[in-house]
Parts: structure tokens; C-alpha cells; sequence
């Protein structure tokens, strides 16, 4: 007989009897403002809607092959920059979680930016796109880099120029959107294929759906911590993460002694009001165990010290060892099967 589908809701109820003696609780309780951005995850109480179920990854429905086949192929084209060196695939391997592994991405000439580069698996179930969300679809995405003059550096009418010349390519744009090859047409191409983008099938996964024995008891036992401590507060929902923002540090003013810069200020830069400072996009922790280092500054070279530093700063908690480990054993369950590659 095939097993019932399970899905874990058992964390909602673990949520509700932390809170109300967690540091958490009392700082949502005591700091409401007489004014909220939008653009701030307001506290638990005044948005019920946001706090969603954790469940298995499931792809994008409807996506047309060939289209994804095309945004591969143009995902991986150097001509795409300004010198024909840089592809998107350069700052997001998709052999390495979606990402190149360093602090800050190099792009044309060997200039170096300065924010770290997000893993574009699982993207396209993003709330927005960008550390401090100000591109809300992954056509608007794929632009900026394009455009940025220290990442790819290209400008439209060049790229084109490039591609036209390019007869196979040429051919394939006509035949699969009415006007052809436009910039606008590439960015949907490049944003479908990047859609496609799904890892599924992490043991994670299969533990939501009812295989118990695909995690090990020390793991199981992370994700009840997990629970537990309140990390499912900002990190839930199918991406445990990425359809929410907050403020980077909530118990501790973490900029205090770092040199601050452009890129740190995240939803500020958007918005211009003072509550968005140093508020970002909550990010996904699927796949997170591929993706060192870690936060929008990539100033955490291991999970291990991910873990310990978020407890501090978002939840007002010094963990153990133990649990610190414990922890970061469950969320090195949360890697899924690479895509597999279509034809380019």
C-alpha cells in the first residue's frame, strides 16, 4: 500500500508555545511602532497570514522547453557582457548551489562588487528578487547585472548586435516569439530557464512526505530546534525563507562595529525611509549548506557560525554546541537534486 502524504505541520504548534516566554516574543510585544513600512515583516500578531506551512519543493508548472532550453543557452553566453567574458553563470554555478563561492562576485575587467552573490535555484519562489527586493520579477533581475558596469557591463544595442549574428540563435528567437529577438525576449528567456530552476527531492522533503527514516535522529532532532528556538518565525513556508524581510539584527546592533556601506543598508537604498535600514529579503534555506559564505556580506564562512550568529542577533539566544550542531545538521538536509540541464 503507498504511504499517506504527511506534511509537517507540527512546528505552528511548537511556534505558539515558545513565543510567549522567548526573547522574541517580548520584543514583538514591547516594540510595535506607531508606523510600519510595507516593506518590514510586521510582528507575528498583525500578520497571521504570514507564517505558512513547511512543505516539500514542487517545480513551476507550464514552462515552455524550448524557452528554457534558449534562457540556457544564453544564461551560459559570455556575449552577454560587455567584454565577452562574464556569463551569468560565472557568479551563479549551477555545479556549485547556484553560486561562485567567494565574498563578492569579479565581473568584467576583475572588478570585484560588494554584496554577496544569492544562489538563483529556486529564485522564481522569491517574494522579489535581490537582497533588498528591489526587483520584483526575475526578468528585472536578470537586467541589472547585465547592465551594472562592474558585473557584466554590456549595454543592449551590443548584445543584440552580438546575437543577431548569430543565425541558430537568431533562428530559434523567431521561431519562439512573435517578434523575434529583442531585449525583452532575451530577459524572458533567461528568466524561464532560471525558473526551472528547482532542486527537488532533498531528503528533507522526503521526510515531509511521510519517510521518517530519511532523516537520522540527530537531524530530526535539529529541525525540532529548528522549531523550537524560533527560527521557523522568518524562515518557513515551501523555501523555509524568501517571502519575507527583516531587520539584520533584532536583539544586537550588528553594523556597530563594521564599516557600513552602500550595500548594506538593503531595503533603505529602495524605499528612502529609516525603519527599511539594514532590512533585507529573508533568504531561503534550501540548498543553504552549498551556498558559503553566508548574509548579504558574506561575512560567515560556515554554517556552524551562520547558526550561532543568527540566534544571537534575531532571536536574542546564545546556543550550545549541541545545539548549534544539531541545527546545522538539519539544514544540510535541505539539499535537493541538481536540475537537470536541458539542450542549449
Amino acid at each position: 500500500m503507498p504511504r499517506m502524504k504527511i506534511v509537517d505541520y507540527s512546528f505552528i504548534g511548537a511556534v505558539f508555545v515558545v513565543l510567549p516566554i522567548s526573547a522574541l516574543t517580548w520584543f514583538l510585544l514591547t516594540h510595535q511602532p506607531t508606523e510600519v513600512s510595507p516593506t518590514l515583516t510586521r510582528p507575528l500578531a498583525m500578520q497571521p497570514d504570514t507564517l505558512q506551512a513547511v512543505t516539500p519543493l514542487s517545480p513551476i508548472a507550464g514552462l515552455d522547453p524550448a524557452r528554457v532550453a534558449l534562457g540556457e543557452r544564453l544564461f551560459n553566453d559570455p556575449r552577454l557582457s560587455g567584454d565577452e567574458t562574464v556569463s551569468c553563470a560565472s557568479c551563479h554555478d549551477l555545479a556549485a548551489g547556484g553560486v561562485d563561492g567567494r565574498r563578492f562576485s569579479t565581473g568584467i575587467g576583475g572588478a570585484t562588487g560588494s554584496i554577496n552573490a544569492p544562489t538563483v535555484f529556486n529564485s522564481a519562489y522569491n517574494i522579489a528578487q535581490f537582497w533588498d527586493g528591489r526587483a520584483a520579477t526575475l526578468e528585472e533581475q536578470a537586467l541589472g547585472p547585465l547592465q551594472d558596469p562592474i558585473e557584466m557591463g554590456a549595454t543592449w544595442p551590443v548584445v543584440l548586435e552580438r546575437l543577431e549574428r548569430d543565425a541558430e540563435i537568431l533562428a530559434r528567437f523567431r521561431r519562439l516569439y512573435p517578434d523575434g529577438l529583442t531585449a525583452a525576449n532575451v530577459l524572458n528567456a533567461i528568466a524561464t530557464f532560471e525558473r526551472s530552476l528547482i532542486p527537488l527531492n532533498s531528503r528533507f522533503d522526503r521526510y515531509l512526505r511521510g519517510e521518517r527514516e530519511a532523516l537520522t535522529e540527530l537531524e530530526q532532532e535539529g529541525y525540532r530546534r529548528f522549531r523550537e528556538l524560533g527560527c521557523v518565525s522568518c524562515h518557513q513556508g515551501m523555501l523555509l525563507g524568501g517571502n519575507m524581510y527583516q531587520k539584520f539584527g533584532i536583539f544586537g546592533d550588528y553594523f556597530a562595529n563594521v564599516p557600513e556601506t552602500h550595500s548594506d543598508l538593503g531595503r533603505y537604498n529602495v524605499t528612502g525611509r529609516e525603519e527599511d535600514r539594514h532590512v533585507f529579503k529573508v533568504p531561503s534555506l534550501r540548498n543553504v549548506a552549498m551556498t558559503a559564505p553566508y548574509f548579504h556580506n558574506g561575512s560567515a564562512a560556515t554554517l556552524e557560525e551562520a547558526v550561532q550568529l543568527m540566534a544571537r542577533l534575531q532571536l536574542g539566544r546564545e546556543l550550545s554546541g549541541a545545539d548549534v550542531h544539531a541545527v546545522a545538521a538539519f539544514l544540510r538536509t535541505l539539499n535537493g537534486e541538481p536540475p537537470k540541464a536541458g539542450k542549449k
